[in-house]
């Protein structure tokens, strides 16, 4: 047979979430990670050194795909100057683009998603901060490495230091490339675009996006290989932290948000309504008969006297419902 929901034993829905609260955490939050990137600087003999340790693990395993996607956007410039473009500015826009649908079309997912997101993105930053790392484009020329953005740089908006506009290379981190959160990001919209995305289409973005993403961090040698992974890596333990990072602040709010008291009501058939929490409101007759002004309500009856008002003005209650009327309850029996 079908549940049916005691009355005032229902879950209370969560409180919505409101743009104009939302928009300025993300702000701050984007702003703490970028402000974080560019203290994050490290020593530059070092960040060279992580960089070719990293590359030299790579060959040794057979993992560095970088060269050969290297040589390929940099001779074919039909390639190149599209993954140039799609390093510098998708991440800026596929991400809050797929945080706004959220936010609009599948706002019960919204907050989870989010706090995975921030999480991740903190999560790389301790990674930028604790192995600075030079990327492949500015390693020796020896190396085998060009950095297609600066080669193809009178194409777009960027100058020679990676995706920054042309002037604002100094405001940027150079050696903040373990781990790449291009990736993470990239495989954070896919994901979400798959679990709730309806078409077939939008599925398809979904493994496309973080693969080309992929792709494209490692052809234009922003990236190693093993950057790619660790950005994956870092996205699933922001996966993991975010149960308990909600948690921590629901207590905090909790803390700080005055409860207010429960405000006992009287339903329409004079039982006591359901308090917020859910249980009904304490009553000091609870468990016994109504008595009202000397009146005894008995079954059938709403309200005191209404047995009185039924029996007509010198009735007596004790009287057979013959002498009572019709409309006289029966006596209880």
């Amino acid at each position: 047979m079908p549940h049916t929901e005691t009355p005032g034993t229902e879950a209370a829905p969560a409180p919505r979430l409101r743009w104009w609260t939302e928009l300025p955490l993300i702000l701050l939050v984007y702003a703490c990670y970028s402000a974080g990137r560019l203290l994050a600087r490290g020593d530059v003999s070092g960040a060279v050194d992580n960089g070719l340790t990293i590359l030299r693990f790579e060959k040794a395993l057979y993992l560095n795909f970088e060269h050969p996607l290297n040589r390929l956007f940099t001779r074919e410039a039909w390639i190149g100057v599209p993954a140039d473009f799609w390093y510098a500015s998708l991440h800026y826009l596929v991400t809050p683009a797929v945080l706004v649908w959220l936010f609009r079309s599948r706002a019960v997912r919204y907050r989870a998603a989010r706090t995975w997101l921030m999480t991740s993105t903190l999560i790389g930053l301790i990674g930028f901060t604790l192995l600075p790392t030079c990327p492949p484009r500015l390693l020796d020329a020896g190396h085998g490495f060009v950095d297609t953005m600066a080669q193809y740089s009178s194409y777009g908006w960027w100058g020679g230091a990676a995706s920054a506009p042309r002037g604002m290379g100094n405001m940027t981190n150079q050696y903040a490339a373990m781990p790449s959160l291009h990736v993470g990001w990239a495989l954070w919209c896919g994901v979400m675009l798959w679990r709730y995305g309806g078409t077939r289409a939008t599925k398809a973005a979904a493994v496309a996006y973080p693969l080309i993403t992929t792709i494209v961090v490692m052809g234009t040698a922003n990236h190693y290989f093993l950057d790619a992974v660790a950005g994956a890596a870092v996205m699933g333990a922001g996966l993991l932290l975010a149960p308990l990072v909600m948690r921590t602040a629901d207590r905090v709010k909790a803390r700080f948000t005055r409860p207010v008291a429960p405000v006992a009501t009287t339903s329409p058939t004079g039982s006591p309504a359901a308090s917020p929490t859910g249980s009904p409101a304490a009553s000091p007759a609870a468990g016994s008969s109504i008595v009202s002004g000397g009146c005894q309500t008995s079954a059938g009856e709403r309200i005191p006297r209404q047995r009185e008002s039924r029996l007509g003005a010198g009735a007596e209650p004790g009287a057979s419902p013959k002498d009572a009327g019709d409309g006289a309850p029966a006596p209880a029996r």
